[in-house]
């Protein structure tokens, strides 16, 4: 039987373009253990623990004609050291260049002919203060393969609990043979005498084609118009919505799980309303520093996606995701006040049940027969220029040390793609006491990516300041 990609996460493949790659990432920093941490214990890493993630082995295999989605087949030829590979910063290997290596390495898109993952091992990092030298593993992934609560479960093929590396089997993965033309035809039609309904998204015909259509939007738009009342405004227009290259710059900024607390426990409202109380404030402040016209009715519209994968979903790849649009109040000057407006804000979202499901969006490029899947994804990345100025993800990791062959993990930072005219995205995971934001930026909008990250850490240092 076929492994097929669902319209949800094909449509992440034809969304891409040259300008808008569809991979998610990730960057860790490492403390190596006494014995060292080098490229040929990684690719011994993840060659003993791969067959834990057996879609790692896998690339996508199109079906001719695109009588229906593309399936996921074993690549015969898979060569692990492809996929693992090493860089190193040049002395003293500081922070400053790890970031420049990031927006370089997130700014090319991954190999369609092979399975779609790279990591990369930098050695060279300018020493902690212990006076060790420290190592970096940045990641990317396919969003067509995972979420960003899947990334971090993922993360765990070569994170340990303990310093100690963890026993696995042993792996003796054979590639099964990849299909046909002639199967992956018969295998199509199968599906659609199956799942009669499926006629829906691969039928030809003009007339089929104009009811699926509509049928389709009616159920898009339901999941749209949830939030009719904030759709109805178009998200205001700012300099963070703007036609976008090729390349991307990286930014970081480091903060403390415990300050959101701190915040929480005297305010009230959720520690994620207390992330996009700090994001509010950080691009007030921002704006400020570009220049920008704020009056206190200024707001900036986020897209906060939130991971809807249930207990009966661990182990399984793929995307199960809801997102809220928030208007972020930078108009608002004072912090607290920020807060409470946030708070309320998300409050109404969870009452009112109005999420507004990935799927509501992204199947625009769904509904359609597969062979203009790439246009109804274009035009959904197209669309959210309208819908909201920039993607806020928050995914909570484990509060505890990891471990990659004995080497700590000190901190990780997220890689968000962009979508079409969005000049930045913020994602943000905790992990062991800290709260770590990855900013992927275009590189030409965004010179000033640096600027936006320590307002990030100076909008929560005033939060705090408001709990004394």
């Amino acid at each position: 039987m076929t492994d097929r990609l669902s319209p949800l996460d094909v449509s992440f493949l034809y969304m891409e373009t040259p300008t808008t790659a569809m991979h998610v990432g990730g960057v860790c920093v490492f403390e190596p253990p006494a014995g060292g941490f080098d490229y040929d214990r990684l690719v011994e890493l993840i060659t003993q623990r791969i067959g834990l993630v057996p879609r790692y082995r896998q690339k996508v295999k199109t079906v001719p004609g695109r009588l229906a989605n593309p399936v996921w087949v074993d690549d015969g030829d898979f060569d692990v050291t492809y996929h693992v590979r090493r860089s190193a910063l040049p002395k003293p290997g500081n922070r400053e260049q790890l970031k420049e290596l990031v927006g370089r390495l997130q700014s090319r898109q991954l190999d369609r002919n092979r399975p779609l993952w790279e990591i990369y091992l930098v050695e060279g990092l300018e020493a902690g203060p212990d006076g060790g030298e420290r190592s970096a593993i940045i990641t990317k992934t396919h969003h067509a393969m995972v979420d960003g609560v899947s990334a971090v479960d993922i993360g765990t093929v070569i994170l340990d609990l303990e310093p100690t590396p963890r026993e696995v089997p042993e792996d003796d993965w054979r590639p099964r043979p990849a299909p046909g033309a002639l199967r992956l035809v018969f295998g199509a039609a199968t599906d659609l005498v199956a799942r009669p309904t499926a006629v829906l998204d691969t039928a030809r015909t003009a007339v089929v084609d104009a009811r699926a259509t509509a049928g389709k939007v009616v159920t898009v738009a339901g999941g749209v118009m949830a939030q009719a009342k904030l759709m109805a405004r178009q998200a205001p227009e700012t300099p963070l919505n703007v036609p976008i290259g090729q390349q991307r710059r990286f930014g970081m900024a480091d903060t403390s799980l415990e300050d959101y607390k701190r915040v929480r426990k005297a305010h009230g409202g959720t520690v994620n309303d207390v992330v996009l109380a700090t994001v509010s404030g950080a691009l007030r402040t921002w704006l400020l520093t570009r220049g920008e016209k704020i009056s206190p009715t200024t707001v900036v519209r986020a897209m906060v996606p939130v991971s809807v994968r249930g207990d009966a979903d661990k182990g399984e790849l793929g995307n199960r995701v809801s997102s809220y649009f928030v208007d972020l109040p930078v108009g608002e000057g004072s912090a607290v006040m920020r807060l409470h407006q946030v708070s309320f804000a998300m409050r109404g979202h969870k009452e009112s049940g109005a999420a507004v499901g990935a799927d509501a969006l992204v199947q625009l490029s769904g509904f359609a027969p597969p062979t203009i899947h790439a246009l109804g994804a274009r035009t959904a990345s197209v669309m959210t220029r309208r819908l909201f100025n920039l993607v806020v993800t928050n995914v909570p990791g484990p509060q505890f040390p990891l471990y990659a062959a004995g080497a700590r993990m000190l901190s990780m930072y997220p890689v968000v793609p962009l979508a079409k005219n969005q000049a930045v995205s913020i994602g943000l995971t905790s992990y062991d006491g800290g709260v770590f934001y990855g900013l992927n930026a275009d590189r030409d909008a965004m010179p000033d990516i640096d600027v936006l990250a320590s307002c990030l850490e100076e909008s929560l240092a005033e939060l705090v300041g408001t709990t004394r």
